[in-house]
């Protein structure tokens, strides 16, 4: 659960959004630059994190009043090769934070860090990674918390994120719409029945600068507390285009993916921000479409 160090929000002297050029680092800064506070956005071109010197140069890039957004991540992690670069990434910017302290860190982690379960996930849910990508999440909120020492940190944990301008092809919303858009089939694992809570990047994203204004310390689950089939999603994206397309099973290399069901309960949310509430998949993947749409 999160704490809020705030009585009345207010943003850091300056926010740093650490992967500012990725899928949710650069809507995190967008929703910045709109609330006109001060904002430092490093891309890898700035900061490469796997490079010699990174954590020294990230060091002079901070300021004591800054608030520290991590975004920077090689994800998904799907093998060790990838998981030891993350590990790397994680080590520079933990030993930036303990040579140079700042105001406040958030940590953009994952819901990977969650063992699986039937019942609905929530922040008080074990924390035990059947995965890689799990793995690098919780390994990477541990040595960011023991960097922070005294600093809150907050913990922001998405379920799957779709949105425009996701530079992934992962299996969900944003690669059926793709496929929709170019007028291919979409081809499902099995039948597309395991059942998954969507999450819109915007709401992400609000949720990150809600807790950058209230100074939150703790963590937070971002998932809407809806689970839809793969075979819904596609049939709500696909249904936003005038030509039809085909959505076809196929058989299953393996079993489904944390057996078939990963729901949530977004109490957390609510209690933390009472005025949010999130964008319902059917809603989102449509927002997403007329996205796409006026982006031409």
């Amino acid at each position: 659960m999160l704490e809020h160090l705030n009585e009345t929000p207010a943003f850091a002297e300056r926010t740093v959004v650490l992967g500012a050029g990725g899928f949710v680092g650069s809507t995190i800064a967008q929703k910045l630059l709109v609330q006109r506070t001060e904002m430092l956005p490093l891309t890898r071109a700035d900061v490469d994190l796997l490079s010699d010197g990174a954590a020294e140069k990230l060091a002079k890039l901070l300021r004591p009043g800054d608030a520290l957004v991590c975004v920077s991540a090689m994800a998904p992690v799907k093998n060790p090769a990838m998981l030891k670069d993350n590990l790397t990434m994680i080590e520079a910017m933990a030993d930036a934070l303990r040579a140079q302290p700042v105001a406040h860190v958030v940590n953009i982690g994952s819901d990977a860090v969650y063992a699986d379960s039937m019942e609905p996930l929530s922040e008080a849910s074990c924390a035990s990674p059947g995965s890689l990508h799990g793995i690098m999440h919780l390994a990477r909120e541990v040595m960011l918390g023991e960097a922070a020492g005294e600093t809150p940190l907050a913990t922001l944990r998405p379920t799957l994120i779709y949105g425009i301008d996701d530079p992934h092809n992962g299996y969900g919303p944003n690669r059926f719409r793709r496929l929709a858009s170019e007028g291919e089939d979409i081809v499902l694992f099995g039948e597309g029945e395991e059942r998954r809570d969507h999450v819109w990047v915007e709401d992400v994203a609000e949720i990150a600068v809600r807790m950058l204004q209230h100074r939150s310390a703790g963590a937070l689950n971002a998932a809407t507390g809806t689970v839809v089939s793969f075979r819904e999603a596609a049939e709500m994206v696909s249904g936003h285009f005038s030509t039809q397309v085909a959505i076809k099973g196929s058989p299953r290399s393996g079993p489904m993916p944390h057996n078939g069901y990963r729901p949530f309960d977004p109490a957390g949310t609510m209690e933390a921000f009472p005025g949010f509430s999130y964008t319902q998949p059917a809603d989102g993947f449509l927002k997403v479409h007329q996205q796409y749409s006026d982006a031409g």
